[in-house]
């Protein structure tokens, strides 16, 4: 009997590959669904990247009109780091860390699939603006009153709902990895034994925890100012537009850290595997990850330094900003000195984490410069702050993302990428990245305003204009460049039968490829940092087991998770519909129905008994041995 299909007390049906995917509460067919989801809206924000920068190719173009530039900017950046990086972090969080941490699933593997599709329905629901008349146009961050009702369109509800539903299911998701991480660890995993991908996954989830209300709450009072008409942030119905750049910089600046530090664990990953060494520094680098997530709390206003806060606000947030860079430092620090001695094998994904260093670092350092209250006011609405920023989110996120891809690959689905067509797509990408935003530095220190559209020629900007947007064609070929690789390894690739292709150090390589349903026959016995690695010196290369073979309880799939994100998106539907001029439904029929939908569908699985299956110890036993 195949594995997975046995039956022993309430039994698996077999499933149609398509009702299997829609249906699944697996978490690496989660994670899977999360990377590809993130893939296809990084590709799409990417795509408005590189209008933004045709159309700033050359001064006084016509490429697009001010409003269409402000609506793709505006989705770029909403996209990027919402919808786009988010689910990519997620995606390798799912797949990842129940596997390092010896366990068969998350926590809660119903709320982990209904997660990513709320997730999903938020990101549809914000996608569908361009349907109707267009995107969401005051900038990614929304600033009242630029978002107000009087002054943006429909689009604008489209970003309001898309971003509460989306926000949903990462909270979600966030609740159900600290819950797997503090009560599923196999024995023997304490905590100071955890891979410190796992610590920034538990890290990142406490900060979502407390990042995302805030944002919730004020996406709630943006709704009902534009929607219900109330007066939250309207100056002349004694409402305050200050307020929101709090709201929203209190979630925004740990939101960076929410998507830097899941790359930090990462780099933590790949650097000792292709440096044949242990970490530097472990214990450090756990402590710095907290420092950091505890000081991310508490500089949000270094965003606000021209808002006229006063000096002694100002100067309390470029004390703690500056300070920020401690922590960061220390992990800087503990790479290098990973890689220092080490016997270090520079593949496609070492490449990248290694190359993710001094890029963090650039980024880093002009972060500590905007620090600085009184010279902020010159850096603050140039190219600079571009620079600074897109250092961290491309330099840092995706250069750690990249590695994770080509690291993990193999135990995802079973092959390699070519390490020929990553290199190529490593040096593409990477040197199309600094020619890209290098130059926009010294764009902003010699003037050039951020979010124009458009600029008037010999002022000293057009030649690095030129040059930016040459990169951003580099950068677009290497994502190319790693598509096909992609479609080729999946064809030709080099199969991995072994699942410890890189003789690795944590648990997730001492499964087999492809990782069971059930991910571990027996329960891993835990008995140093990097558990695989210890057994390997001092075992016989084999994970001990901390129970004899036995059947295994499994959870049945379910299809409510997709319909309960469906009502969600009927709901937040019939709420935007309430600001379109001549809708062709009611919207309280469409919000209705989405209630209905919902709380019908939650109803159903409080009433009904999910007993799931076993997976028989006499086929555990046969799969083992063969």
């Amino acid at each position: 009997m195949e594995l997975g299909t046995a039956k022993v007390e309430t039994g698996k049906k077999e499933k149609s590959v398509i009702w299997d995917w829609l249906t699944t509460v697996d978490h690496k067919k989660i994670g899977v669904m999360y990377l590809i989801a993130g893939t296809f809206f990084f590709v799409k924000a990417g795509i408005m990247a590189l209008l933004i920068r045709i159309q700033l190719m050359y001064p006084e173009s016509l490429f697009m009109s001010g409003q269409t530039y402000n609506e793709v900017l505006t989705m770029h950046g909403t996209l990027m780091l919402f919808i786009a990086v988010t689910p990519l972090i997620l995606g390798f969080m799912n797949f990842i860390v129940p596997l390092q941490i010896g366990a068969r699933d998350v926590a809660f593997p119903f709320v982990n699939a209904l997660g990513f599709w709320i997730f999903l329905a938020g990101a549809t629901l914000m996608s569908l603006t361009w349907f109707f008349g267009g995107g969401p146009d005051a900038g990614w961050t929304a600033y009242v009153p630029l978002s107000g009702r009087d002054y943006a369109g429909l689009g604008l509800d489209f970003y309001v709902l898309g971003l509460q539903v989306s926000g949903i299911g990462t909270l979600i998701a966030a609740i159900n990895f600290l819950v797997t991480i503090i009560n599923m660890r196999a024995p023997g995993m304490t905590l100071m034994r955890m891979p410190l991908f796992v610590w920034t996954t538990f890290v990142v989830s406490t900060l979502i925890l407390f990042a995302f209300t805030p944002l919730a709450a004020g996406l709630l009072l943006l709704m009902l100012d534009r929607i219900f008409g109330a007066q939250f942030f309207m100056p002349d119905m004694s409402g305050n537009v200050i307020i929101w750049q709090h709201i929203f910089w209190v979630f925004g600046h740990p939101e960076v850290y929410i998507l830097v530090l899941p790359a930090f664990g990462i780099i933590s990953e790949v650097i000792p595997a292709f440096s044949r060494k242990r970490l530097f520094g472990y214990t450090t680098m756990v402590f710095a990850t907290i420092l950091i997530a505890f000081l991310g709390f508490m500089v949000w206003a270094h965003h606000m330094f021209t808002v006229g806060m006063g000096p002694i606000a100002n100067s309390v947030f470029a004390i703690t900003t500056m300070l920020i860079a401690v922590p960061t430092g220390i992990k800087i620090f503990n790479w290098l000195f990973t890689m220092w001695g080490g016997k270090i094998t520079f593949n496609t994904a070492m490449l990248f984490a290694s190359s993710f260093v001094p890029t963090f670092v650039l980024g880093g350092v002009t972060g500590v410069m905007v620090a600085m209250a009184p010279v902020d006011h010159l850096y603050h609405d140039t190219y600079f702050v571009v620079a600074h920023f897109h250092y961290i989110i491309v330099g840092g996120i995706v250069l750690g993302l990249f590695a994770g891809l080509f690291y993990w690959y193999p135990k995802m689905f079973g092959h390699r990428l070519n390490e020929t067509l990553g290199k190529l797509m490593f040096w593409i990408f990477y040197i199309g990245f600094h020619l890209t935003f290098f130059i926009q530095h010294i764009l902003g220190l010699i003037g050039m305003p951020r979010r124009v559209y458009t600029f008037l020629g010999d002022q000293g900007w057009d030649a690095m204009n030129y040059i930016s947007t040459i990169g951003t064609f580099f950068m677009s070929f290497g994502v190319i460049v790693l598509v096909i690789n992609i479609v080729y390894s999946a064809y030709k690739g080099e199969r991995v039968e072994n699942g410890d292709p890189w003789d690795g150090r944590t648990l997730e390589w001492s499964t087999p490829n492809p990782v069971p349903e059930y991910n571990f026959a027996q329960t891993p016995q835990v008995r140093s940092l990097d558990p695989l690695f210890y057994e390997k010196v001092h075992g016989n290369g084999k994970i001990k087991a901390a129970e004899p073979v036995q059947d295994i309880h499994m959870p049945n799939g379910s299809i409510l998770p997709l319909i309960i994100a469906i009502g969600l998106f009927f709901i937040g539907f019939g709420f935007i519909m309430m600001n379109m001029n001549e809708p062709w439904i009611h919207p309280f029929i469409v919000t209705g129905a989405g209630f209905v939908i919902t709380f019908g569908a939650m109803i159903a699985r409080s009433v009904k008994e999910d007993h799931g299956y076993y997976i028989s110890k006499k086929d555990i036993e046969a799969e083992e041995m063969g």
